[in-house]
Parts: structure tokens; sequence; C-alpha cells
């Protein structure tokens, strides 16, 4: 029932067989899923493991191409990722509140989240993530720690002319440099100049100056060589034009770095006490990078782990309350003997709340399996144009196929949705037996 959205490599009768296979294999691994749920109550685990098996199974037979397949394994991973990550934290969240003394406030700001619509979560966070490190608040703060510990270049962007100057690029590790075409002894001077200095930049800078010749030391200016408004001489100091101070130079001989030097306000600059040889003078690429924008969060690696966090801080909440209330009920009794018995705090955490909590800890998990199978929301709103493809779930996908497009296909969208529901089965068969025997 995929046909359309299946590319294989091995042509379309294959592909529908592989169609086919996909589909008896949903319904096979459904049904076992379903079948460890609700026999037993511990079994809950095998069937939180059968069902992600069965996806993988489905991820390898999908072609990587396919919006399917990319549907399947972002399923794959938001149902591994954040229910498991949801319940640590909330079980976190429910101990720390046990014992600390502004509880009240603590519960208060981790559950305000679930007030908020789906909706607005995805405005939100479309602002959090935003790339522009002005606008986006996790960029803002990568920005920050980045160029406290590594110092922004000098002069983002600037380069030499591209014919007729002393200068060449060259390609380096740390990226593209500028070295001389031409190799100079000590005692000579070299010219440096470069272009594309921002204007706001120039009205900061001090006059260049020409340095002069020394014995046995090499000298220069780094200069921005273009005057608006006047007439200049390309590669030769005029009184007007400005000196790139702080800028990173070096000496190279036989492809190592023989000296450096940083020049001065006017651009001058020299390498001192050089044994006798041919150098070639670089710039280093330091001097040139552009600044640090922070992560693209909403990038095509990225994004699916990006909405799963913000799904993360909405959902926190609920499991620290369903948590707090299980921890609430646990008999005190117990945990005195246990410590009169001669137990550390962690080992009556492991050996005696663990055990009695399981049954809040599963219910809450099959919760979020469910609901996460069905999420749409967030996907839909915080992932971008460009990116909504590799940020897909089937959810989406049953939106996109049914009603968006010309070619919008109701036919495909039912069957992703009929599919999406054997996925949620298991775990609603598994919560109504529970609901039944905890009755009973």
């Amino acid at each position: 029932m995929f046909t359309d959205d299946v590319t294989v490599s091995w042509g379309p009768t294959a592909g529908k067989l592989t169609v086919t296979l996909l589909v008896l294999l949903v319904a096979a691994g459904t049904v076992f899923a379903a079948y460890l749920g609700i026999t037993d109550w511990r079994r809950a685990g095998i069937t939180l493991v059968a069902l992600p098996l069965a996806l993988l199974l489905m991820w390898a037979l999908l072609s990587a191409k396919s919006p399917m397949y990319t549907a399947f394994r972002n399923n794959l991973i938001w149902v591994i990722a954040a229910p498991s990550i949801i319940v640590a934290l909330g079980l976190i969240f429910a101990v720390v509140t046990e014992r600390i003394r502004w509880a009240a406030a603590f519960k208060l700001i981790v559950f305000m989240p679930m007030a908020i619509s789906m909706l607005a979560a995805g405005v939100i966070f479309t602002l959090v993530y935003d790339r522009a490190p002005e606008r986006g608040v996790l960029n803002a703060v990568a920005v920050g720690v980045h160029d406290t510990f590594k110092e922004s270049s000098a002069f983002p962007g600037v380069r030499p002319r591209e014919s007729g100057g002393p200068l060449k690029s060259e390609k380096t590790s740390g990226g593209t440099a500028y070295v001389t075409r031409e190799a100079v002894q000590p005692g000579a001077t070299v010219l440096l100049p470069l272009v594309a200095v921002k204007p706001e930049v120039q009205r900061t800078l001090a006059p260049a100056k020409a340095n002069t010749p020394r014995p046995g030391t090499i000298t220069g200016t780094v200069w921005s060589d273009f005057t608006p408004g006047a007439t200049a001489k390309p590669n030769q100091v005029d009184p007007p034009e400005k000196g790139l101070g702080k800028i990173k130079v070096e000496a190279v001989s036989g492809g190592k770095v023989a000296a450096t030097a940083t020049s001065a306000a006017d651009g001058t600059f020299a390498f001192k006490d050089l044994p006798a040889g041919a150098y070639t003078i670089r710039l280093a690429a330091s001097n040139f990078a552009e600044p640090y924008n922070g992560i693209d969060w909403l990038g095509s690696s990225l994004v699916t782990a990006s909405i799963i966090g913000a799904y993360i801080w909405m959902w926190a909440g609920f499991a620290m309350v369903l948590i707090g209330a299980g921890l609430a009920a646990i008999p005190r009794d117990a945990l005195e003997a246990a410590r009169v018995d001669g137990a550390t705090e962690l080992q009556v955490f492991w050996r005696v709340t663990m055990p009695l909590l399981a049954p809040v800890l599963v219910v809450v998990l099959v919760t979020l399996v469910i609901n996460v199978l069905k999420v749409f929301d967030l996907v839909y709103i915080i992932a971008p144009g460009s990116t909504q493809q590799d940020a897909n779930v089937l959810a989406l996908q049953m939106y996109l196929k049914s009603f968006t497009g010309e070619g919008a296909d109701q036919g495909m969208g039912s069957a992703i949705a009929i599919v999406l529901f054997l996925l949620v089965l298991p775990a609603m068969i598994f919560n109504i037996r529970r609901f039944r025997r905890e009755q009973g």
C-alpha cells in the first residue's frame, strides 16, 4: 500500500514484495507485542522491545530515499528516546521534590509547560532554536561560550585582490590563508594589501605606515588598500589608507613556520633575527575566519533531536507528578525497616523504592509511548520546510499525504493511519488490562 512512496533498487516487482512483507511484519509484530503485553505486566518490557525490533526490520526493508523510511525511522527514535528520558527526568524531579524546601515552586516550574498547547510550544521553540544568535536563545548561549574560550577573528571576510597583488590564497587546516607569491630574504620589506574591509571597521582603524628595511629583519605592512572616494594606487600605501592591527603574520620556510609576528595598529610588523634563507610570508587563516554563529539546531542532522528536546520539556512535568504520587503512596515503614536493617540510601532506592514504584513507571512509560507514536504538532510547527522531511514521522506523513499538494491521496493517508493504529494498539491493550486488573 506504500508502493508510490517506496523507492528500492531492485525493481518494481521487488518493491511490491517489500511493501507486502512490510505490512505482514507490522501485523505480526503488533499481534506478538500485544500478546506479550496483556499476559503479564512484567512482560511490558518485552512489549516495548518487540515493537522497536519490528520497526528496525522495516528500516532495513525500506529504501533510504523513501519518505516512509524516514517516518518509520524517526518514530523508532521517538519511541526509544523520548519516553525513557522523560521517565528518568520525572523520577529525578519527583525524588528531588521530596528533599527540598521549595518543592511547590519547583513543581510549578516543571509542570507549567503542560499548560501550554503544542502550537504555543512549537512557536516558542522555533525561536529558541533560531539560527541567528541575536534571536535564538540556544545559539546566543553557544556563541557566548565559544567566544569566551576562543577569540573571534580580527577581520572576517577580508581578502587580497583577485589579481595583480602580491598575495595568493592557500588552503590550510584552519581555512584559507594568504601567502606571498614570491619568497623574500631577511633585510627585505613586504607589502601585504587587503580589501573588503567593512566601512564601519575602517573608521576605527589607524592610518597605515610603510615599514622601513632593517638588516637581518623581514619587515612589512598589512593594510586596507582602498580609500573611499579617493584615487589611490593599488599595492602601495597611500596616506588616507588604514593599517590592519592585530593580524597574525607567519614567516614560512620549507613548509614550516619559522617565526610569527603580530601587526601593530598601523599595520607594521617585523621578524627579527631570522637565519639567512628564503621565506614566504603568510597571513594566517584565523585572521579572516567568519565569526562563530552557533549550531544549526534545525538542520537535517539535529532537527529530530531538537524536537524531541521540546517534547521532553513539555512532558517531564507530567511524569514528575505521576511518579511523585507513586512515591507518596509507598509505605514509609518499608523504607524505615530497610534503613534499620543497615541498607544505605542507594540500596533503599534500588531494592525497595524502585520495585514498589515499578507499576507507576510502567504506566507512565506506556502512556508516553502512545503519545510519541501520535506526535504531529511539534514536528509540523518546529521543523522548517527545508528539513521537514528529515523530521518526518508517521502522523505528519499521514497529514501530508492526505491533505497537502496537488496530488493529495487520502487513500494513502488512510493506510498510514491504520498502520499507526496497529502500532499504538498493543500499548492501549496493555493499559486497559492493567486498569481492569486494578479495579478487580
